[in-house]
C-alpha cells in the first residue's frame, strides 16, 4: 500500500477512546488493534460498569466466535471475542472530555 492511498485516522493503536455511537456507545477502551481496509477499530479492557465476572459482559463490544471440535476442544465451544468498531464511531478520551466539559458550561 503506498503513501498516497495509505487511509489517515484520527486515533492510533494504543489511544484511549470512547464509543459514540452504535450498541457499544458510552464505553471506553484501549485500541488494541487497527483494521485499515475495514476503516474499524478493536478495543480491549472491560466494561467497568459490569459488576460479575461473566466473559460476555466484560468485553466492550461482544461476538460469538464458534470453536470447532477438535481434539483440545472435543466439544467444540462458544468463544466471545472484541468486535470491530468503525473508526467514526469512536473519539479520543481527551477530547470526549473536553467536550463534556464545554458543554456542562453552557448549562
Amino acid at each position: 500500500m503506498s503513501d498516497a492511498t495509505k487511509p489517515k485516522f484520527h486515533v492510533r493503536r494504543g489511544d484511549d477512546v470512547v464509543v459514540i455511537a452504535g450498541s457499544a456507545k458510552g464505553r471506553r477502551g484501549k485500541i488494541k488493534q487497527m483494521l485499515t481496509k475495514r476503516s474499524a477499530v478493536v478495543l480491549e479492557g472491560g466494561d467497568e460498569r459490569s459488576k460479575d465476572n461473566d466473559e460476555k459482559r466484560r468485553l466492550v463490544k461482544p461476538v460469538r466466535h464458534y470453536l470447532r471440535k477438535s481434539q483440545q476442544n472435543p466439544q467444540g465451544g462458544l468463544l466471545w471475542l472484541e468486535g470491530p468498531i468503525h473508526v467514526s464511531n469512536v473519539m479520543k478520551v481527551e477530547e470526549f472530555e473536553r467536550r463534556q466539559s464545554k458543554r456542562g458550561a453552557n448549562r
